[in-house]
């Protein structure tokens, strides 16, 4: 990853006197976490790739408030969604796309009530309708005939409904796309929602995202697939708990469509 990536701020944009088609909201994980770093580039070069006009908010961007929220404080979390919804509304940002459903849903559902109203889509959607329109193609490359399982987000699946854009992305590769047992409405949760992500587990005699791993693998995936870096981290954990790390690979869904081609 040694190439330099391009990635423009609002603050440019606005200098310019411009506007971006969208703002790409990066989101902590996307930020700070090194794994989840790792699906920011992907989903930046697909971007690019795609010659979508973006930009993100950079330094400008706080935490949405989403943990605070889930742990119960309702006084942090809208005292950080309001800073957020003041930046947002003073660049008047109309279409927000990010890789994590946790910011997804908060934006999405529970920003409007502050003052937050934006076009909101998951990055899996969002790539959907890039191949639909013509702008984004994608060959099954290396993915051909793997054998890849996703696993639902509850703040995508169950929280809105969103469960055929990654699927339809996994058919583009032409991957063998093997559904576990517990999906779509019927999903099972990682363990990290909740904010239960920044804590231990409560006692008990098996933590979910090993039983939730455990799922994955009666399926005998090549691939787990995941749409949200907090899966994606309990997900790698369940595989490692499993010693299965050398045949099972977690990658986000923009990992699979840059990769298939090798950006």
């Amino acid at each position: 990853m040694s190439e330099q990536l391009i990635v423009p701020t609002m603050a440019e944009f606005t200098a310019q006197g411009k506007q971006p088609e969208v703002l790409f909201w990066v989101g902590c994980m996307g930020s700070f976490d090194d794994r989840a770093k790792k699906v920011t580039k992907a989903f930046v070069k697909l971007l690019h790739k795609s010659k979508v006009d973006f930009a993100v908010l950079g330094t400008e961007e706080s935490c949405t408030g989403d943990p605070a929220k889930r742990a119960g404080n309702e006084f942090l979390f809208q005292m950080q969604a309001v800073t957020n919804i003041e930046v947002l509304n003073a660049y008047e940002i109309k279409k927000i796309v990010t890789a994590c459903p946790h910011c997804f849903n908060t934006i999405k559902n529970e920003y409007p009530e502050l003052g937050g109203n934006y076009e909101v889509m998951h990055h899996t959607q969002f790539l959907k309708s890039l191949l639909d329109e013509g702008r984004l193609t994608v060959e099954g490359g290396q993915f051909k005939g793997k054998r890849i399982t996703f696993h639902d987000p509850c703040y995508l699946g169950r929280g809105n409904n969103v469960y055929e854009a990654p699927r339809d992305l996994i058919r583009k590769l032409d991957a063998e796309l093997v559904e576990m047992k517990s999906c779509k409405s019927r999903g099972l949760c990682c363990g990290a929602g909740g904010a239960q992500m920044f804590k231990e587990a409560e006692p008990g005699n098996k933590e979910i995202n090993v039983k939730r791993t455990e799922e994955a693998v009666e399926v005998k995936p090549d691939i787990i697939a995941a749409g949200c870096p907090f899966c994606n981290t309990m997900m790698t954990d369940g595989v490692k708990s499993k010693n299965k790390e050398s045949e099972i690979a977690v990658m986000d869904i923009a990992e699979l469509i840059a990769n298939a081609e090798d950006l």
